[in-house]
């Protein structure tokens, strides 16, 4: 019986709820990164062995920052300089980088919560260009009955998700995006989180028309406080199911110098 690799998993009296998506050639991605790609390298028959016996196998093409990812430390700089002051032009030399590159992410079994801004605002979807303010998160928070600690990772739910498969408008390059602004983000950073993530392509808020022409979160995020983005959840079914606050399991790929990796998060919750 063939499973659908969408389907939640269940062991152990555990439940696994998938948040991130599948890969698949010409999914929606940032103007900013080439796209994945994926296609069949070797085929069943190509060569049979004596025995009967063949195999297949593909070719992976994409960038590190395509589909559900996480951001590397390396991946944004200010005025030349890495988070914790490293020169960015010296440690990219030769083509990977020498520090904070994608092998020193970490990997994640921690508490993850749900902020839930979307449904605080009683609308499935945010609207294009919204900005996530601390009020908003301060409330969310409140609504959910959480309490953000030192460590967690923390997911917002604007409901842009939910145009995943019209690209054009996921992406928004006309109607903006909505996700966290500066202040938002500052709020987050001071409560000590370790990472966070959104249902968005670029996880803070994209004016209409301004594309990702500025991108002051991810400087505030990565640079300034050293915690790690995710972009491209799928956070629908925390949200369906109200389900606030659970365990957070992710591992990123050891990339070594890379500035990004693929990743597949899970929140785990008891049945």
């Amino acid at each position: 019986m063939t499973r659908d690799p969408l389907v939640d998993l269940v062991c152990g009296g555990v439940r696994l709820i998938e948040l991130g998506r599948p890969y698949v050639t010409g999914m929606p991605c940032s103007p900013n990164h080439p796209g994945f790609r994926m296609t069949l390298s070797r085929r069943h028959g190509d060569l049979v062995r004596p025995d009967g016996g063949s195999a297949a196998s593909e070719i992976i093409v994409t960038g590190g920052h395509v589909g559900t990812h996480i951001d590397a430390l390396s991946h944004v700089s200010h005025e030349g300089k890495l988070h914790g002051g490293i020169d960015a032009a010296e440690a990219q030399r030769g083509g990977a980088f020498t520090a904070h590159g994608a092998e020193h992410l970490p990997g994640f079994l921690c508490r993850g919560v749900l902020l839930d801004i979307a449904g605080l605002h009683e609308t499935r979807t945010l609207s294009g260009g919204y900005e996530i303010t601390v009020e908003d998160l301060e409330r969310a928070a409140q609504r959910a009955g959480i309490r953000i600690e030192r460590g967690d990772v923390v997911l917002i739910r604007t409901g842009w998700a939910r145009l995943y498969e019209h690209a054009p408008a996921y992406l928004g390059s006309d109607s903006g995006v909505p996700g966290i602004g500066v202040d938002g983000a500052r709020w987050l950073a001071a409560h000590g989180i370790a990472a966070t993530g959104a249902d968005t392509t670029a996880y803070e808020c994209l004016a209409p028309g301004a594309g990702h022409s500025v991108l002051p979160v991810h400087r505030v995020l990565l640079v300034d406080s050293g915690i790690y983005i995710m972009e491209h959840l799928d956070l629908e079914t925390l949200a369906t199911e109200e389900l606030r606050e659970f365990a957070f399991l992710l591992a990123p790929l050891r990339i070594v110098g890379g500035t990004g990796s693929p990743v597949r998060p899970f929140a785990a919750v008891t049945r």
